[in-house]
């Protein structure tokens, strides 16, 4: 099943963001190698795709596992949480309607 992982950052963490992000990026691409990532990405503080200083608000990943137990664990093991990147995440079940699966 889909879950969706959505981070909410800590307020002024963008240098622990960007600390973390190569560990973060690289557990994504794990799950992207073994086709269960559907999408993922970081909230952009402001409306821009680049916004420098002003960092991110939090990030969103939707992804494939065998349970909401293992998304959590999955979740819980993020780099950013041992960066204190993420204030708190919630992980929720995911159905995915457009795109057609």
């Amino acid at each position: 099943m889909l879950y969706s992982i959505v981070g909410h950052d800590v307020s002024g963490s963008l240098e622990q963001r960007l600390a973390a992000r190569p560990a973060h990026v690289a557990r994504l691409k794990i799950l992207h190698d073994t086709g269960r990532l559907i999408l993922a990405g970081p909230f952009p503080a402001i409306d821009s795709n680049d916004p420098g200083p002003a960092g991110f608000t939090g990030s969103l990943i939707v992804a494939e596992f065998p349970s909401l137990d293992d998304a959590k664990a999955w979740a819980d093991a993020d780099p950013y949480i041992a960066a204190r990147v993420y204030e708190h995440v919630s992980v929720k079940p995911f159905k995915q309607v457009f795109p057609p699966a």
